[in-house]
């Protein structure tokens, strides 16, 4: 039996492998021993750690969503006020490079799924909570700051993360009327209605 280190590093392998055979084929396409050699082991291999195609799907789900919110740990970290995290927050979705191109397809292919499978839904639910949550508190800060408008924090980040959804779904999709230029301009307008002017200089 493969060391727990290795075993750690042989199951993000394939979690990762996956992610990428659903971005180029979708789930529906995707079988096993693709997975297999994107991940360059061999299909005993990747039963080892899945059982069944569905497993390693759900696996690989959580995985995208996982990996995504690490990708955005330094941002968080970066920006001195929650007004400018927030913004580098969403700039961050914007589907413009192949890594966050590829984990919005991911994203899809979920959504898709989990309109026939309760399992992927209470994922969904149980996911798109954390995220809902991570900005909410964002929002909150910055209110708290003086820097984004007074209103309540969560019906504030449904909108937000609501059109991004959306508009890069549109943008992925290739619509001539939603490139990403375009769907940045959206997102920079609807933060902009939600900025506030700090409250020393309101003062003032």
């Amino acid at each position: 039996m493969p060391r727990p280190s290795v075993e750690a590093e042989r199951r993000e392998q394939i979690l990762r492998a996956a992610c990428e055979v659903i971005s180029e084929k979708g789930y529906k396409a995707l079988r096993v021993t693709d997975v297999a050699r994107h991940a360059k082991l061999s299909t005993g291999s990747v039963h080892y750690y899945f059982e069944t195609k569905r497993d390693l799907v759900h696996a690989a789900f959580e995985w995208n969503f996982s990996r995504s919110l690490e990708r955005r740990k330094s941002i968080l970290d970066r920006h001195p006020n929650a007004r400018d995290r927030l913004h580098a927050f969403v700039d961050s979705y914007l589907p413009r490079d192949d890594e966050t191109a590829a984990a919005w397809r991911v994203w899809a292919e979920t959504w898709v799924e989990a309109l026939h499978d309760p399992d992927l839904r209470k994922l969904n639910e149980r996911i798109y909570g954390e995220w809902r949550g991570i900005i909410a508190e964002i929002i909150r800060l910055g209110q708290a700051e003086g820097l984004i408008t007074p209103g309540d924090p969560v019906l504030l980040a449904n909108v937000l993360v609501s059109m991004i959804d959306g508009l890069a779904i549109q943008a992925l999709v290739g619509s001539k009327h939603m490139t990403i230029g375009r769907m940045r301009s959206v997102c920079d307008h609807l933060l902009e209605t939600m900025s506030a002017e700090p409250v020393q200089a309101a003062i003032g």
